[in-house]
């Protein structure tokens, strides 16, 4: 089999979706694409892309299968502080300013913290400091003993949603470093909620000594990135879940 064949098909293996589904998706017949998969047809630049958009591959991904094709990379990758990106970022930078006195923090693809604004510091006060040098991983100080954890209410709910989500991701982007945090943070202690989390969000419960605090998370990407650094990049807010969680950041 051809290198770009194998990895196709494990990328429509991970969609879950039969090779005469892809073709009709992608317009193509189930012959060609059987083809492609074992390396009998050599396809071309664009049915390559053709098929990662249709498989929904990550644009890192998608360099990956091009190069395994024989051609070159389609995305820039640019260096996240670098001059190409810095009006972006000075963006995303306002964007988290704009969310105090709410928490806020921009990460990259292995939840690794780029920034965060002034009111992260409530979250974080308290954490070891060896989890607060860069880089900072924001799922490990959240869920780490020696971090957010113990001051989380609802720790095993949480740590659910947390696990849930990031493996998700893992599926998502086959990214094998997401796999291997999600069985390093699977493995610290907290537990486990059983059953379905009732209400609409689950919410994040957290001890701010005097007062609980309610938070729901939102997640914002770029929506037309181009360039596979930038794809990477999410907003992770934290806005309050009640109006006693409102009222006290405001007035802070």
């Amino acid at each position: 089999m051809s290198d770009v064949g194998v990895l196709l098909r494990e990328w429509r293996g991970n969609r879950r979706l039969s090779q005469l589904q892809l073709a009709g998706q992608a317009g193509v017949s189930a012959r060609h694409l059987s083809f492609v998969e074992t390396g009998r047809s050599r396809p071309t630049r664009e049915m390559i892309l053709r098929l990662a958009e249709e498989l929904g591959v990550p644009l890192r991904a998608r360099n990956a299968l091009l190069l395994a094709g024989g051609f070159a990379p389609a995305f820039p990758a640019h260096e996240l502080g670098g001059p190409d990106l810095a009006a972006v970022l000075a963006s995303l930078r306002d964007v988290l300013a704009g969310h105090d006195p709410y928490p806020a923090v921009l990460i990259d693809r292995h939840w690794t913290m780029v920034d965060g604004n002034a009111a992260v510091a409530l979250l974080i006060e308290g954490a070891a400091a060896e989890l607060l040098e860069p880089p900072v991983n924001v799922l490990r100080l959240s869920l780490h003993p020696d971090g957010m954890a113990p001051r989380i209410r609802n720790l095993a709910q949480w740590r659910t949603h947390v696990l849930h989500r990031l493996d998700r991701q893992a599926l998502a982007t086959g990214d094998p470093a997401l796999r291997t945090l999600h069985d390093e943070l699977r493995e610290l202690p907290g537990g486990l909620a059983a059953g379905t989390p009732g209400g609409l969000v689950v919410p994040l419960r957290f001890d701010a000594g005097c007062r609980e605090l309610s938070f729901f998370s939102v997640t914002s990407v770029l929506g037309t990135p181009l360039d596979v650094t930038l794809s990477e990049l999410a907003v992770e807010s934290f806005l309050p879940a009640d109006e006693e969680t409102a009222s006290f950041l405001k007035a802070r």
